[in-house]
């Protein structure tokens, strides 16, 4: 059973800086794309960011590109996120997930696994 554990969230004043991290148990990691999606409080779940399964590609949601950096180490079977310049507006809980297949892609139903979630909140 392939198992998703985030940490890293945490409490942050906008401008700040945090990492999460995600360590994916069970299955065969270098493989599948991963990806980043949170959902705040009242709102849909959304596409952050997105990586391929040997680390070559990236894709973000325009709302962080340029701030956040999805990066992986297969090696170590752990997908990052460093979230840098950060706003209150990002502020929601942060999931993990592994896709189905190599290609990266911001559709959460190709991603079959899923982490528990880490909560950021970022103050004014």
């Amino acid at each position: 059973q392939v198992q998703l554990v985030e940490s890293g969230g945490g409490l942050v004043q906008a401008g700040g800086s945090l990492r999460l991290s995600c360590t994916v148990s069970g299955g065969s990691f270098s493989r599948f794309a991963m990806g980043w999606f949170r959902q705040a409080p009242g709102k849909e779940r959304e596409f952050v960011a997105t990586i391929t399964g040997g680390g070559s590609f990236r894709s973000y949601a325009d709302s962080v590109k340029g701030r956040f950096t999805i990066s992986r180490d297969n090696a170590k079977d752990t997908v990052n996120l460093e979230m840098n310049s950060l706003k209150p507006e990002d502020t929601a809980v942060y999931f993990c997930a592994q896709s189905t297949t190599m290609t990266p892609t911001t559709a959460s139903s190709r991603y079959i696994y899923w982490g528990q979630g880490t909560q950021v909140t970022v103050t004014v």
